[in-house]
């Protein structure tokens, strides 16, 4: 009989630490098991050069949402980037999405800020003024090679 409680007991704690394991990968990993608490918007740039799925929707520097979806619309040359916003966060029709880079070369992320004019956007909408991120690289090879004067010089 001592046999099978010992098992049992065993059994228990190894169930527990999976779930354990299960739970911390979802909650660390950021993961969303149920999305009822997000809505969409959709914003199209001219370039998402260094964004992800799954970056950093902020607005006034907290986060507020993630990237879900980045895709290219052929028809009117754009990027396209789905983005996942908290519920309790509204933005107006003027809000402007503009993507930034977190310190010199960290990772980019959307900024958002929120207009306050107008309507409010509904799940779905469009935020209509974006900014794409500046290519720091080839700033930076302009800068070397001594091409950011020569447009006046001449």
């Amino acid at each position: 009989m001592k046999k099978y409680s010992m098992e049992t007991t065993v059994g228990l704690f190894v169930i527990i630490g999976l779930l354990c394991v299960g739970y911390m990968a979802v909650k660390l990993g950021k993961i969303s098991l149920l999305d009822s608490d997000y809505y969409t918007l959709t914003a199209k740039f001219t370039s998402v050069s260094g964004l992800r799925v799954n970056s950093a929707i902020e607005m006034f520097g907290i986060e507020i949402g993630r990237v879900d979806i980045l895709d290219v619309n052929q028809e009117e040359q754009t990027a396209v980037a789905v983005m996942k916003i908290r519920k309790d966060i509204k933005f107006y029709d003027d809000a402007i999405a503009t993507i930034r880079t977190a310190g010199l070369i960290g990772d980019r992320y959307i900024s958002i800020a929120p207009g306050g004019s107008g309507e409010v956007l509904k799940p779905g909408g469009m935020i209509r003024d974006t900014e794409s991120p500046t290519d720091l690289t080839e700033l930076i090879g302009k800068y070397a090679f001594g091409e950011v004067g020569k447009s006046k010089e001449k």
